[in-house]
């Protein structure tokens, strides 16, 4: 290859123009579509940040809130517990107060058969002295005169 000077600067010229035309034409919008995808990154990155704080906050939250109902939770057992020994107290001396009213029921039975047992026992101690006084004494007893005494008799009884 020969090499002369007027190939040369024809391919030095050629080259100049191919680099203006790259300058003018193709350089503008690779460094626009670079600008823009540089844009696009710098925004991801912001977003990724923003969503990575956000989900932070998120969690702290729903953390919080956990804690909250666990709380709450905690919360409502030991008042069950309490209203459950609240009632266990309450039937225990609601059992109690049963227990003692047939008692007492039982016992005012008891005085009650006890009082009509003495009052037959008096009548029947009464009617005996009567039929007693009669066979000794051999007549009649008015009963009604001798009332007052068969009474007072029967009371030390």
């Amino acid at each position: 290859m020969d090499l002369s000077i007027g190939t040369l600067i024809g391919q030095a010229g050629t080259f100049l123009v191919f680099i203006w035309v790259t300058m003018k034409f193709v350089w503008p919008p690779l460094v626009q579509a670079m600008e823009e995808r540089r844009e696009k990154i710098a925004e991801g990155l912001a977003q990724s940040d923003e969503a990575e704080k956000a989900l932070e906050k998120a969690q702290l939250e729903a953390d919080g809130i956990i804690q909250e109902a666990r709380k709450k939770a905690g919360d409502i057992l030991d008042q069950a517990n309490q209203r459950g020994n609240q009632m266990i107290d309450q039937a225990r001396e609601e059992a109690v107060a049963e227990h003692n009213r047939r008692v007492e029921a039982a016992e005012n039975e008891i005085r009650q058969a006890t009082n009509q047992a003495r009052e037959a026992l008096r009548e029947r101690v009464a009617e005996l002295a009567i039929a007693g006084a009669s066979r000794v004494i051999e007549k009649e007893i008015d009963a009604g005169k001798h009332q007052e005494i068969l009474d007072k008799l029967a009371a030390e009884l």
